[in-house]
């Protein structure tokens, strides 16, 4: 509102004239009442009425004008200070809004109470127009910088931040009103912080560029002081003469984390395939060096010279163990899976890993809900969870808490993108967790690996924790490692839930007293090493059966062919020559129907398991004669 002058006087012929010299501007005169007297060719042409439709109309019905405040409270303070000026909505003949820049000025005609407003309008429409479609448009580009997961700052040529979205908001931990107006630098950690102004100074200066037109991997820092990886990508623009250069932000802390898992997951492959070859081979060995002490023992009788050969046959034994640990970690053991409720087996199991803890440390069991189905070999996770107690024990020199959980879980989408090696569903979960000295970072990255121990010498072989991860790898699951240095040590073990419906048992046979061949059993060994194959051999002669042996899979099928008398074939799966075993089996009992089969390996290749050995035709390198003898009887009895 204009300060107060008070109402002019001024004769009505004066009036007139104004009216008439300024017809071509947008005049009208007014009682207060309303009532329209003056009417200029300006106001046809703005609203669309003529001067003789409009004089004696009430300005306020015809135009619909719309106040900025009350009428009454305007009238009020024109009538007091003789004029007034605001903006006023109204309407044209053909309903569409008009907006008004209106200034009214009082004019006393003859007397003061003969007085009229005389109102000059300014059309802003256009003005108007612009503004609501700029304000539109802006609205609608924050709703979608709003919207976008990637963060957006702004800042002009000083670092100085203009603008933070609510991406932005969410992922450093400051409001916009918190950081507008402050320099960038505070979303850096050092050195880029101290380094950042002079990284925009010489771009000012030179025009070197080291993200601005872009995108590089920079480290962000958040309002708590933590840090993150982060894409940065800088635009540049100018305005009003200064530059401004927006920066679009993507958090890169779970592409990294899914990222290191596939790296983890990748050489955790690679070197199982490697410690898988190695058992495999060194198996091949145990089963030469165990089958010629068995038959050197049976021509012994110094009773000296047998105890020292039980010493090295205990010593094969010990080998075996420890490839089977290998094989475990390389996921190439033969599972003997079973439906098996896995809450009833901890706590059947829990009396055992209490005595393993000793008194020092206390044992918690908590089972949870129902449906804790899974199929799995119980003897492998009953030895998962017993090298976990034992690393747990060692954690834990001077006592305390073991816990262990048994829950069904689920694994949704966004879980399995984090961890791409697992597959989404239920599963029974098994944490066990301890209260020891944690893991430093460097020992969580190796803790999977095999032989790594952080145990002195001779305190441990470096091998269960890679046998735990190989045994939940094989058994279709995924392991986790969760530690804390000086606050304990997490280990989950996921296992896909399955439903508790009883089922076969697949898996080996136990083995049976052996009966005496009789002279017309003809065994065909297949072995591609030679030691190994003299050893099963001589085995099988001194047993009394009557054995033809080959080295590949075609010798063996020509063998097949030529000699009908074969009852048996005795092969092992893994061969060169681009035959394995089960396929030589395969092509064996299309020659021969009732020909039996009996499969030994090294390893158990997966992909393997449940093609032949429902009949228990499955023997385990190194395996003892009584085993081989044993096992020989089952098929041909």
């Amino acid at each position: 509102m204009t300060a107060a002058r008070g109402p002019r006087a001024i004769s009505q012929r004066s009036l007139d004239e104004i009216v008439q010299v300024l017809d071509d501007a947008n005049i009208l005169v007014y009682e207060f009442d309303g009532r329209i007297v003056r009417w200029s060719g300006g106001c046809e042409d703005l609203y669309g009425w003529n001067a003789r439709e409009a004089l004696g109309q009430n300005v306020r019905q015809l135009l619909r004008t719309e106040f900025p405040q009350p009428l009454d409270v305007i009238l009020r303070d024109v009538r007091r200070d003789g004029t007034w000026k605001g903006e006023l909505t109204q309407r044209h003949r053909d309903g569409r809004r008009i907006f008004v820049v209106s200034r009214w000025v009082v004019v006393i005609r003859q007397a003061p109470e003969d007085s009229v407003v005389l109102a000059t309008n300014i059309d802003i429409s256009e003005l108007k127009n612009a503004q609501a479609a700029l304000a539109s448009r802006q609205s609608h580009l924050l709703s979608i910088l709003d919207t976008v997961p990637e963060a957006m700052v702004v800042i002009d040529e000083a670092g100085i931040m203009m603008s933070f979205s609510k991406a932005a908001e969410k992922l450093f931990g400051y409001a916009a009103d918190e950081v507008c107006g402050r320099s960038v630098k505070v979303l850096m950690p050092d050195p880029d912080r101290s380094r950042h102004d002079g990284y925009i100074g010489r771009y000012l200066a030179t025009g070197e560029r080291r993200i601005i037109g872009f995108g590089r991997v920079v480290t962000g820092q958040r309002k708590d002081g933590t840090t993150f990886p982060m894409e940065l990508a800088v635009g540049e623009a100018a305005a009003n003469g200064q530059r401004i250069f927006t920066g679009f932000i993507r958090d890169l802390t779970s592409r990294h984390r899914m990222e290191e898992e596939l790296r983890q997951s990748q050489k955790m492959e690679a070197i199982g395939q490697l410690t898988g070859g190695i058992a495999h081979d060194f198996n091949n060995l145990l089963t030469v060096i165990s089958g010629n002490l068995e038959m050197v023992e049976r021509r012994l009788e110094d009773g000296q010279l047998l105890e020292l050969l039980r010493e090295a046959q205990g010593a094969t034994d010990d080998g075996a163990k420890l490839t089977g640990q290998l094989l475990a970690f390389g996921r190439r053991q033969a599972l003997n899976a079973k439906l098996t409720n896995i809450g009833e087996l901890v706590s059947t199991f829990s009396e055992l890993l209490r005595r393993t803890l000793g008194e020092t440390i206390e044992l918690q069991t908590v089972v949870t809900g129902h449906s804790l189905t899974a199929l799995v070999d119980t003897t492998q996770l009953q030895n998962a969870l017993l090298n976990l107690a034992l690393n747990a024990r060692d954690a834990m020199p001077r006592g305390g808490r073991l816990r262990v959980e048994i829950a069904r879980t689920h694994l949704d989408p966004d879980y399995v993108q984090m961890y791409p090696q697992i597959r989404l569903g239920d599963y029974v979960l098994i944490s066990v967790s301890d209260t020891g000295v944690g893991m430093t970072e460097e020992v969580k990255q190796r803790a999977f690996d095999p032989f790594f121990t952080t145990k002195g010498v001779g305190a441990g072989t470096g091998l269960g924790l890679s046998m735990v991860y190989g045994f939940a790898r094989q058994s279709g699951g995924h392991v986790q490692l969760y530690s804390e240095l000086d606050e304990g040590t997490t280990v989950r073990l996921f296992l896909p839930a399955a439903n508790p419906v009883s089922v076969p048992d697949a898996g080996n046979v136990d083995p049976v007293p052996a009966a005496k061949p009789s002279a017309d059993e003809c065994i065909l060994v297949v072995e591609d090493d030679a030691r190994v194959r003299r050893v099963v051999v001589a085995r099988l002669e001194e047993e009394g059966y009557h054995v033809i042996q080959a080295a590949d899979g075609k010798e063996a099928l020509s063998l097949v062919a030529a000699h009908p008398e074969i009852r048996l074939l005795f092969t092992d799966i893994i061969m060169p020559g681009g035959m394995f075993g089960d396929e030589l089996a395969r092509e064996a009992r299309i020659l021969r129907p009732s020909l039996k089969v009996l499969f030994t390996s090294g390893y158990a290749e997966p992909s393997l398991a449940g093609r032949e050995l429902a009949e228990g035709s499955w023997l385990k390198k190194p395996y003892t004669a009584r085993e081989l003898a044993s096992r020989l009887r089952v098929l041909l009895d």
